[in-house]
């Protein structure tokens, strides 16, 4: 079960340093507790870090991310691409990153415009959507339309499940609601991000019985993997999980690394967890550093 350490990682959720990020502002729609309406939190669910981590932007914040990457044998990102800086990493080191497009439901039409956009300017490989943050629930009307264009262009939609973190309602991001979205798009390729918990053991099921329904680690310090998971891929799941940090989000690459070999995969499973599923699913060629080494 030892985590072997020549493999090049795959972060399928890492971003570069940000820009006094005021999540307030960003989520002020749905905020209504006092301290996450005047930012007393480092983060938006900064309650729940003991030590979240604070990665301030300097002078090449491309290349210190592509360094630190290095550092813990990362040897592809996916960014969120919704900012001039990481579509620039993206034309830079086409590689190291990959583009995810964060969208918001709340938009129409005009939303399914600038994923269109993002992919064919761009070359995005999947999209994202926070249930919570827009207000807007994983099997709402509006959300079909993107998920729709997911398919038709066929790529992958993450999409954070579970209890939120910040303080706003979890009804959104509910696991079971995923049931009727796979029923509506056997095609589309759905990665749940963010843990799922307390029903992870629902996720569990609704996996077995979904084909394209993923799971990827996202916001979760190693130590903390919900066990039906670490289960899940030790079993059926192999193929299905996949590793993804929370760098700067939350998390240091240098916790998630030194966790990482303490989680009880067996030897199968980590090529798949750590790389080969995620190539697959967001079909990424591969052709990088890690394997030429």
């Amino acid at each position: 079960m030892v985590m072997p350490t020549n493999i090049g990682v795959v972060d399928t959720m890492l971003d570069l340093p940000y820009r006094n990020r005021n999540w307030s502002k960003q989520f002020a729609q749905v905020l209504r507790d006092q301290e996450s309406r005047t930012q007393a939190f480092v983060h938006p669910a900064g309650y729940m870090f003991k030590n979240p981590v604070t990665v301030e932007r300097g002078e090449d914040p491309i290349g210190d991310t592509l360094r630190e990457m290095d550092r813990f044998n990362i040897d592809v990102a996916v960014l969120t691409a919704n900012d001039d800086l990481s579509i620039e990493a993206l034309k830079l080191h086409p590689d190291r990153f990959a583009g995810c497009f964060m969208t918001d439901p709340n938009q129409g039409m005009d939303a399914v415009r600038a994923l269109t956009r993002a992919y064919e300017q761009g070359g995005i490989v999947a999209a994202s959507f926070f249930p919570g943050g827009v207000n807007v629930a994983i099997d709402d009307k509006r959300v079909f339309p993107i998920y729709a264009k997911c398919v038709e262009l066929d790529i992958a939609i993450f999409v954070n499940s579970g209890v939120p973190g910040p303080r706003f309602p979890f009804q959104t991001q509910y696991v079971g609601l995923v049931d009727e979205v796979c029923w509506n798009f056997p095609e589309l390729k759905f990665i749940f991000r963010h843990g799922c918990e307390p029903w992870a053991d629902l996720a569990v099921k609704l996996m077995l019985k979904w084909p394209n329904l993923y799971y990827s680690t996202s916001a979760f310090a190693p130590k903390f993997f919900p066990k039906e998971i670490i289960e899940y891929a030790n079993s059926r799941g192999a193929d299905k999980v996949m590793y993804a940090g929370y760098y700067p989000s939350g998390l240091s690459l240098e916790r998630s690394f030194s966790e990482l070999p303490n989680v009880p995969f067996r030897p199968q499973v980590w090529p798949k967890f750590l790389r080969e599923n995620a190539l697959r699913v967001l079909k990424l060629d591969g052709g990088t550093k890690a394997q030429r080494r």
